[in-house]
């Protein structure tokens, strides 16, 4: 959530002669890079340094070829995914999780094709697992054009559907790990359909990271088809209340985190629930333990005094304040207002509930 580790803000340095050549390598690859495009040396120059020092130590820290095969292909599938990604910045995006076994016929594949249209038609784009069943879906709803497929190797189900296969924005894997982190990192959203350990996987996953507030907080959404009624087929209610349910009882788990997810009546209606997740809330980050959200339009005072009646228990000290333009430190969305305290870093499912009411306040006139 673009915290600020001490590590990051001080790459090591020194290394000896090995050191610095690879000062004087990275160095003149930044220039000639600037000399290219018109880019300046900047601190992205400072990390690469370092990765290629990190890289070297390899050779010396007695790594078998095993342990160095993982390293190398991991970053080399890091940096391709980045590349493609890159391209589509400022597009909101949202994963879509389910079973590569759903026939096309089944109403929980209807409801993924339905659901990923409607995304596209809100101007989003969709992030599958580029397979067949839930996956595909999510590909024909959006179309070819409105669809990333991040395709895992597998020894079985290896092939990109026919939507995806061949498009530029296909990525192929070999570690789940480095295709998860492409699924939650790019994602403004995650909507989950019926599927099974794979589909559990990437739930657990996601709520994972967003409980521990280890990425950003965002809709998360759970999807099914419906009978001949129009009624949810029941797999989501099921799930919760085998799962969920006893989690809470046991106490593995707090009441508040049941508010990291939100169980859809239908792709429409989980359609509107990930839209109204924005309808203010823009975006957020840590500057320190400053938990700072960027907000599309201003509160009135006396909606940020109800925030602070209702949330004093996020505040580790002061209050929550709302402020006109960006907070020292920051660089991006500059324009935007912010919401912004000191967070005690615990209850991210509060945090979610925060951000909820937030976006439930209508546009005051004295905002």
């Amino acid at each position: 959530m673009n915290g600020d580790d001490p590590e990051d803000r001080a790459p090591r340095t020194g290394d000896g002669p090995i050191g610095a050549l690879v000062d004087d390598l990275v160095r003149r690859a930044a220039a000639a890079e600037a000399a290219e495009h018109g880019r300046a040396p900047s601190r992205r120059t400072a990390l690469v340094e370092d990765m290629v020092r990190t890289s070297l130590k390899v050779i010396a820290d007695g790594t078998d070829l095993g342990q160095v095969k993982v390293m190398e292909r991991a970053l080399r599938e890091m940096r391709t995914a980045y590349r493609v990604f890159n391209r589509y910045k400022g597009v909101r995006k949202i994963s879509i999780f389910g079973s590569a076994r759903t026939p096309e016929a089944h109403p929980d594949y209807l409801a993924a094709r339905d659901f990923g249209r409607l995304m596209a038609a809100e101007g989003w784009m969709a992030i599958t697992g580029a397979g067949m069943g839930i996956m595909r879906a999510g590909h024909e709803g959006p179309s070819r054009e409105s669809s990333f497929g991040l395709s895992i190797r597998l020894p079985f189900e290896t092939n990109a559907n026919d939507i995806i296969k061949g498009d530029p924005k296909l990525v192929n894997f070999r570690y789940f790990f480095t295709r998860k982190l492409m699924f939650v990192s790019h994602s403004d959203a995650v909507a989950c359909f019926p599927g099974g350990f794979g589909t559990m996987d990437e739930i657990f996953e996601t709520l994972t990271l967003v409980q521990t507030g280890k990425t950003h907080p965002m809709p998360i959404v759970l999807v099914e088809g419906s009978d001949a009624q129009g009624a949810p087929l029941g797999y989501w209610k099921r799930w919760e209340a085998g799962v969920v349910d006893n989690l809470v009882d046991a106490g593995w788990i707090s009441p508040e985190d049941r508010s990291l997810y939100e169980i859809a009546d239908s792709p429409a209606d989980a359609v509107r629930r990930v839209t109204h997740f924005y309808r203010r809330y823009h975006s957020s980050r840590y500057i320190g333990d400053t938990f700072v959200v960027r907000i599309k339009r201003p509160l009135s005072p006396r909606q940020v005094e109800e925030l602070n009646d209702a949330f004093s228990h996020l505040v580790k000290s002061g209050t929550v304040d709302q402020h006109m333009g960006p907070l020292e430190g920051e660089d991006d969305h500059v324009t935007l207002p912010r919401i912004a305290f000191h967070h005690t870093k615990r209850g991210f499912g509060h945090i979610r509930r925060f951000i909820d009411r937030m976006n439930d306040m209508p546009d005051e006139a004295d905002a």
